[in-house]
């Protein structure tokens, strides 16, 4: 028996849309609609997993800084005051110049010197950058001086 092309239809479609038919959306799987609407949408949720972890990054870096400077001028305002306390035999001026000196070189400025007896007090800032919020002063309090005898 012969079979006459006038009557068969072709199974592909025009403009490359064969397939459909068969409920494959395009993609030669059967079933993979929603496939074909979340195209890309593994990238987007990456791409905000990794802007969120950047973020975390630079937010744990500025609180760390931060918290470092802190002991830096702690350290600063306790290195015055034992050498203001030190330099006490040679008058009030002389510890204050002292502390000043100390705090200079850690890079903390002196906010307060006082003396009252033998004991000294000792305040310091040191500026501390926060990138895109500017910056923000850490103060330190130290004391020094004899210990009270117990009798």
């Amino acid at each position: 028996m012969k079979y006459e092309s006038v009557g068969v239809r072709s199974s592909r479609r025009p403009g490359g849309a064969q397939g459909r038919d068969r409920g494959t959306h395009g993609f030669g799987r059967p079933g993979s609609a929603c496939l074909s609407r979340d195209g890309g949408s593994a990238t987007v949720a990456g791409c905000l997993a990794l802007i969120a972890l950047l973020a975390l990054t630079v937010l744990v870096t500025h609180v760390g800084g931060v918290i470092a400077a802190r002991h830096r001028a702690q350290a600063a305002a306790d290195l015055a005051a034992l050498a203001a306390a030190a330099k006490l035999l040679e008058g009030a001026d002389a510890g204050c110049g002292a502390a000043e000196s100390i705090g200079r070189r850690m890079k903390a400025g002196l906010i307060r010197c006082e003396i009252a007896g033998w004991d000294v007090l000792i305040e310091v800032e040191e500026k501390v950058p926060v990138g895109p919020f500017g910056s923000r002063s850490i103060r330190a309090i130290a004391r020094a001086g004899p210990v009270a005898e117990e009798r």
